[in-house]
């Protein structure tokens, strides 16, 4: 499977050489060390019980990748992307979004329509990414995923949203054919904001639709000012879990700049 975008490939990996290439593209993309690198050995045998290593090339040079397992629960096969990374330099060609695509045409032409992951739920480009264009869903978050790391961006912990994309459901084909830009939801209750001070402000609410407000940009914050990240994350961390706990899941996220702010705001509503 080969597909072209503007001048990049992507396509599978299958020689060891360039299984190399995404180690260290591991240690670049999340500052990592050796112990906490996925091998290219272990690859090998993954991919050949139906993982899916995908490389996008600018000519001979690998400047993303994507990298999901087959997983199995309650009856249903599906793949678990656990990987996905792309260069600085190429992140604003939409890389992200064209190796998830091809992520989706693997899975389907192996008769799996169901793909999960797990993100950082204050990465606001990475939201806008999953539930904005992709149209994943969310019922579970989970405290401290990997536990501790080495990697820079896990200074905050590493809590994540577990989400789900059924590749064939209305809602991701209406998604994924969306040209012009959605509109955002009508107004309702906001169980988290952003006070004048930046700081975040939590509400309760016990509406069937709720708002749940983050910073647009939660690395440089943890990098300027790391103890206001870690009140974000622990007012975001309550604010998602009291909303799943009584059924709400997250259905969308836009991104939205109101004069001098630019934040970015979930929509989380009752299962139906």
């Amino acid at each position: 499977m080969n597909q072209n975008f503007e001048g990049i490939t992507i396509r599978e990996i299958d020689e060891l050489s360039e299984m190399t290439e995404v180690e260290q593209l591991q240690k670049e993309i999340w500052g990592v060390e050796d112990l906490e690198v996925l091998p290219g050995l272990a690859m090998i045998p993954i991919k050949a019980v139906g993982g899916v290593l995908l490389g996008a090339f600018d000519g001979a040079e690998l400047v993303g990748f994507s990298f999901a397992f087959p997983g199995y629960k309650d009856g249903r096969s599906f793949l678990h992307s656990d990987m996905l990374a792309v260069k600085p330099a190429y992140r604003a060609r939409r890389l992200g979004f064209q190796l998830k695509m091809a992520q989706r045409a693997a899975a389907l032409q192996k008769g799996i329509d169901t793909i999960t992951w797990t993100f950082d739920p204050l990465q606001a480009l990475n939201a806008n990414l999953n539930f904005g264009k992709l149209g994943v869903t969310s019922d579970r978050y989970i405290v401290n995923f990997y536990g501790e790391t080495t990697s820079f961006l896990h200074s905050t912990g590493t809590d994540r949203l577990w989400v789900t994309w059924q590749l064939n459901s209305q809602h991701v084909c209406e998604r994924l054919g969306v040209v012009d830009e959605k509109q955002l939801h009508a107004d309702c209750s906001k169980v988290l904001t952003i006070g004048e001070d930046r700081s975040p402000v939590r509400s309760a609410s016990d509406e069937p639709q709720v708002f749940l407000d983050i910073p647009a940009n939660f690395n440089q914050l943890v990098k300027e000012e790391l103890e206001l990240a870690l009140f974000w994350r622990v007012a975001s961390r309550e604010a998602f879990t009291e909303a799943l706990e009584r059924g709400l899941s997250v259905q969308d996220f836009y991104l939205i700049k109101n004069g001098d702010l630019s934040f970015g705001r979930y929509l989380l509503s009752a299962s139906q």
